[in-house]
């Protein structure tokens, strides 16, 4: 940004940067998630409402690193209805709506535009997400290396780490190498809540 003439301290801006949201109503109750066996998930699970991975009781879901699919089916409110908003997601979600591509979203705030893909009766809603890499790594390291999923050079999610090993960029790398502690889980998943949405 170029200012070509001086600016007073007291000059403000007016106005909003961002349209007023009203929430019409928020999608509770269960969701079906699919995880890749591939990856060490158990296939699909039922969440009886939105919750962070790391909680779940399955060793599947707790250390999961990869895309897992959400599906849930609802009716519309007898409201206009503008946006679809996820709430919090850890990292990355791709939207479906109906079969239509809604959209990528990968930071805050976690909303999209629904535009003409909402019905009355029998919507179904699709969202992808996709989370980082260190549940895996950290699952994998209590595993007999035969039985990992993964293979790499990166040691700072292992358990027991060797004591020459360097730990300037890991907060609690040293920690660790005295505990034999694994680093702790990241969040992971769709954590909501998902609402709709309509301008004000």
């Amino acid at each position: 940004v170029v200012f070509r003439r001086l600016v007073s301290d007291s000059v403000m801006a007016i106005g909003r940067n961002f349209r007023r949201m009203s929430k019409v109503t928020e999608l509770t109750g269960p969701w079906e998630v699919s995880f890749d066996p591939r990856w060490g998930g158990p296939g699909t699970v039922v969440f009886r409402e939105l919750q962070d991975w790391v909680i779940r009781a399955e060793e599947g879901v707790k250390y999961y690193s990869g895309t897992a699919t959400y599906h849930k089916t609802f009716d519309a409110p007898d409201a206009v209805v503008a946006y679809l908003d996820l709430g919090a997601v850890k990292n990355l979600a791709h939207v479906r709506l109906n079969g239509l591509d809604l959209g990528i979203l990968w930071t805050a705030p976690w909303r999209v535009s629904i535009g003409n893909a909402l019905r009355a009766k029998g919507n179904r809603l699709e969202i992808e997400v996709v989370n980082l890499w260190p549940n895996r790594l950290i699952g994998d390291a209590r595993l007999p290396k035969p039985d990992r999923l993964t293979r790499t050079n990166v040691r700072t999610y292992e358990l027991n780490l060797p004591a020459a090993f360097p730990c300037w960029w890991n907060i609690d790398c040293e920690e660790r190498k005295k505990t034999g502690a694994p680093a702790n889980l990241l969040s992971s998943g769709l954590l909501g809540p998902v609402s709709l949405l309509s301008e004000v």
